[in-house]
């Protein structure tokens, strides 16, 4: 069967190292569109930072783009679609338990308007020291975006017109990030993505981790959010099967989704121990990001329906 969804991360996947997409990844995007199958973003990006791509990929406008790891579903016109909300309480909770983490500590509120872009406050950090030196780049990217807030909390008041953020996110060396992970996963409330959730559970963890710039991102999500539970509901929505789904990724925030669609690629630019877990789960294992791996996916898998 043709893949009728064809959800594809960015970072890793359809961007190169770069941060460009090729000409060979841009027309199989078209040639996809072209099939019937709607080419879906998914990503750990908000969605304005992801439209800063997207823009210029011309996508239909209709179709989705699901963002910060599943939170938020809009068009890439800009219509939400769905959005999911952690708790003020929970979120406050967190500041008090993460203390030993809170120079690595970002908060994500959705404030995309009309023309799909977002305002200052959209980020809010408490410090700015340890994260410039981890994600510079990033940080020097999102600066319009970057409210800075001490103590952090005063961002996450009960106040009439308040908004509760949409995930937090913790940043830093792999081992020191694995330290805060560990910490949270301590508490009942909190699950790794995958895991069998409790019926309490608040939070879900995603972890990303660049290995070649000692990075680790760990997201903190409202409980049961992830791309995988992003794209089961836009399935619905279009009156489509998981198994209509195409998924192409490549770390380990991407394992749900690849593990919902009924055809799964992985990029040969994982983690190592990601690959190992590709081949056990009989994964397709595609091209690096650097090597049009996203369009030999595609390509691939369109091909194999005129056979």
């Amino acid at each position: 069967m043709p893949p009728r969804l064809i959800a594809i991360d960015m970072d890793g996947t359809l961007l190169n190292t770069d941060g460009d997409v090729s000409f060979r990844n841009r027309s199989a995007l078209r040639l996809a569109e072209a099939s019937g199958a709607e080419v879906v973003i998914a990503t750990g990006r908000r969605h304005s930072y992801a439209m800063r791509v997207l823009h210029d990929l011309n996508l239909h406008q209709s179709s989705a783009v699901v963002s910060s790891n599943g939170t938020v579903i809009r068009t890439i016109g800009s219509r939400l679609l769905h959005r999911t909300h952690l708790p003020l309480s929970t979120a406050r909770w967190l500041c008090s338990h993460l203390a030993d983490f809170r120079k690595t500590l970002v908060l994500t509120f959705d404030l995309v308007g009309p023309t799909g872009d977002d305002s200052r406050g959209a980020l809010v950090v408490e410090h700015l020291d340890d994260l410039h030196a981890s994600i510079g780049r990033w940080m020097r990217s999102n600066e319009p975006y970057i409210a800075q807030v001490d103590p952090i909390e005063d961002a996450l008041q009960s106040t009439p017109g308040s908004i509760p953020p949409i995930q937090m996110m913790l940043c830093g060396p792999i081992a020191r990030m694995a330290e805060a992970e560990s910490r949270l996963l301590e508490h009942p409330h909190v699950t790794a993505v995958g895991a069998i959730e409790a019926h309490n559970a608040e939070i879900t963890l995603h972890r990303t981790i660049y290995p070649e710039n000692d990075l680790s991102i760990v997201d903190i999500l409202p409980a049961g959010c992830s791309k995988a539970s992003a794209l089961t509901r836009l399935a619905h929505l279009r009156g489509l099967s998981t198994r209509d789904i195409l998924a192409i990724g490549d770390n380990w925030n991407d394992v749900p989704m690849l593990r919902l669609a009924g055809q799964a690629v992985l990029m040969s630019n994982a983690p190592g121990d990601l690959l190992a877990l590709a081949r056990a789960e009989r994964w397709t294992i595609a091209p690096s990001n650097n090597d049009d791996g996203v369009a030999i996916a595609i390509e691939s898998a369109l091909a194999a329906i005129t056979v």
